[in-house]
This record gives structure tokens, sequence and C-alpha cells, in this order.
């Protein structure tokens, strides 16, 4: 694996999901939260993250503290979409936002996929512009599923220039 990301390598590359999986679950900001990796698909196109209420990580009212519910959405669609692009390109979190739409109680989850046409879209849009910020959207579910926050990530990707 050649990755510029030493977090990365450290964590086991992108190559072996089970053990970044493994590994990221001991990254410090998430272990502290009490946010916990799930699954991470072989193919890095999916990936499931939760985090259980606890009173490390509630908020003055009893409910999931608002900023472990935002880096529990934090660097994902990076990650899996440098896995998709390769090392040809270079691909960064720009922007985040996120809604809170009602409070968050029990075990929360977030779900996060990536599909061929998305990465084929990407590829074909740098084909012509030198750079494209594509928004990818997170819902942030209770055990209910209902919606309890959507965060919004907007990505820089381009290509990364070719040596002479």
């Amino acid at each position: 694996m050649k990755s510029g990301s030493v977090l990365l390598q450290l964590l086991g590359g992108t190559k072996r999901s089970h053990a970044l999986r493994r590994w990221i679950n001991f990254w410090p900001p998430f272990l502290g939260a009490g946010i916990r990796v799930t699954r991470i698909a072989p193919d890095m196109k999916a990936v499931d993250v939760e985090i259980k209420l606890r009173f490390w990580n509630a908020n003055y009212v009893g409910t999931h503290f608002g900023g472990s519910l935002f880096a529990m959405t934090d660097a994902f669609y990076m990650l899996m979409l440098m896995h998709q692009l390769g090392g040809e390109y270079i691909v960064w979190d720009k922007a985040a936002t996120i809604r809170y739409r009602k409070p968050g109680r029990g075990t929360v989850r977030a779900e996060f996929r990536m599909s061929d046409g998305q990465v084929d879209d990407i590829r074909e849009k740098l084909r012509t512009l030198p750079k494209y910020e594509p928004v990818f959207v997170i819902e942030v579910k209770d055990e209910a599923g209902v919606v309890i926050a959507e965060v919004e990530k907007l990505l820089h990707v381009r290509k990364k220039a070719e040596r002479i």
C-alpha cells in the first residue's frame, strides 16, 4: 500500500478492512467518545458506525453530545473514496454541516454507502475538471430508525499533478 496517510498506514491500510476496523476503534478520538465501527466491507464501499449513550458522551440534559454525533461521521467518506480512486487522486474532507432533528438516546447508528456509479461519476468529472467537490449525506438514526441528525459532507477531489 502506498498511501500518504501515516494514520491510515498505522491502522492497517485500506487493503485490509478487518484490520482497519479493529484499529480505528482504538483511535483515541473515537475510543474516548464511545464511537465504534461495527463493519467495514472488504471493498470499502460500506461502513457502519454506532455510539451507545454513556455518561461520558452525554450532554447536560442526558442525550447524545452533539460533538460525538458529528465525530462519528468524520473521515469515512474520505477514506472510502481514497480507496476507490487509488493513489492517482487527492481526496480531502473540505466542509461539513450537521442538522440535529431530535435528541439522541440509546444507541445511534450511521451507515456510509458508496456505489460504483458515484465513483465512476467522480472519475468522469475529473477528466475535464481540475477538481470536483461531491457532497455526501449521512443520516444518524436511533434504534427505532428515526433520523436524529443529518450530516452533509463536502469532499475535495482532484488528480495528483503529473511529475515531469
